[in-house]
């Protein structure tokens, strides 16, 4: 099966927007129990939206919670191997500033994915941010958000503007 990136079928295809690691509590430490509870509740949020017959999921690939999802979406894809996973990317160059791990971790997470959407070639400031988010929030109907309720930034921008769309909203809190 061939995906058309431009027209996912929005009805069955789940987005995820989340705070990266520096602004959540327990920051880089996934092994935090905080952020193992966190992971627990993700993914019992991408089971019933497996379960509601959700196919395709879009994530930003992001440091934090972004990568967690992809990796989370994967891991249930050995149960449900009828699932996919799509990259939206702001740029090309999105990890060029991260550090070595992040990279590697991001790189084996690319290799793995069901098609990628690449919103830039470059960085180009944080519009390529904002056209990547507006991309998976556009081609879907459900949003499973990691977010706080009150940090600005584009997790705030992305659950107004999924509200704005009408999508189904599950906030999971950090």
């Amino acid at each position: 099966m061939t995906l058309d990136l431009e027209k996912l079928e929005k009805t069955t295809t789940a987005c995820f927007t989340g705070h990266r690691s520096q602004k959540l509590p327990w920051r880089f430490n996934e092994d935090d129990e905080r952020c193992k509870s966190m992971k627990e509740k993700l993914r019992i949020e991408i089971v019933k939206a497996i379960e509601n017959g959700y196919k395709t999921f879009i994530c930003g690939m992001a440091i934090g919670f972004d990568m967690i999802c992809a990796e989370t979406v994967l891991a249930l894809k050995k149960q449900y191997s009828d699932i996919k996973l799509i990259g939206a990317l702001p740029c090309k160059t999105q990890d060029s500033k991260w550090f070595y791990k992040d990279k590697i971790r991001y790189r084996n997470l690319l290799d793995k994915l069901d098609g990628i959407r690449c919103i830039y070639d470059t960085y180009i400031g944080s519009e390529c941010m904002l056209e990547r988010n507006r991309y998976m929030v556009n081609n879907s109907s459900l949003l499973i958000a990691l977010f706080d309720g009150i940090t600005i930034g584009g997790t705030m921008s992305t659950v107004e503007y999924a509200k704005m769309q009408n999508l189904k909203i599950v906030v999971i809190r950090p």
